[in-house]
């Protein structure tokens, strides 16, 4: 084999080991960049790669690295009683896409005092709630009952309910709960970092 096809061999192998691009099965392909995995279809379109277990970061550019741990931070005004921060706050302009984290089904669109504009999504299994909150409005015709899936994007980041105007955020939590159970009955939250690929 001449020199410059053993050069050629050489700079192909590393490009495809180092996973610049790599082609998977239907005609998509994987890019990494910046700490972040995205998907690019065949017809130009970019939507985020599932990571283990189907989540995807729910903020659209946001990749694991930009997350803060902020599960169990204090919370509370001057003068209420401190409580603990249940979920991961999300920060990035008012008006960034927000996605789905995992496939599901929209169980409820609310309004609270606290939460702003929310939305609570069912897993599949019935087993998990995922609430989205201070949202600046929905995705254009989202409706409850709606199947989702993971990477869909259902909503924009705002700062809606008790949320600061100066810091627009998406407030995601997960809790797990039981198939009979309604969205608003008490359930127990987990801290969706280590699920986001995060720490």
């Amino acid at each position: 084999m001449r020199l410059a096809d053993r050069l050629l061999t050489i700079v192909v192998t590393a490009t495809l080991t180092s996973a610049a691009w790599i082609v998977v099965g239907g005609g998509w392909l994987t890019e990494q960049y910046g700490g972040g995995t995205s998907v690019a279809s065949t017809d130009g379109a970019r939507r985020p790669m599932a990571m283990q277990g189907g989540w995807v970061i729910p903020v659209q550019g946001v990749v694991a690295t930009d997350l803060s741990d902020t599960f169990t931070d204090p919370r509370g005004e001057e003068g209420e009683e401190e409580r603990t921060h249940q979920a991961l706050d999300i920060m990035a302009p008012a008006g960034t896409p927000v996605q789905a984290a995992a496939a599901g089904r929209v169980e409820k669109l609310f309004t609270s005092r606290a939460g702003g504009l929310t939305i609570y999504i069912r897993s599949a299994d019935g087993r998990m709630l995922h609430y989205y909150a201070h949202l600046q409005s929905y995705a254009p015709g989202l409706a409850e009952g709606q199947q989702v899936q993971a990477g869909q994007v259902v909503g924009t980041v705002g700062a809606t309910g008790n949320a600061d105007a100066a810091a627009p955020h998406l407030h995601f939590a997960v809790l797990r709960t039981t198939p009979d159970s309604e969205w608003w009955e008490p359930a127990r939250a987990i801290n969706p970092y280590p699920l986001l690929g995060g720490g």
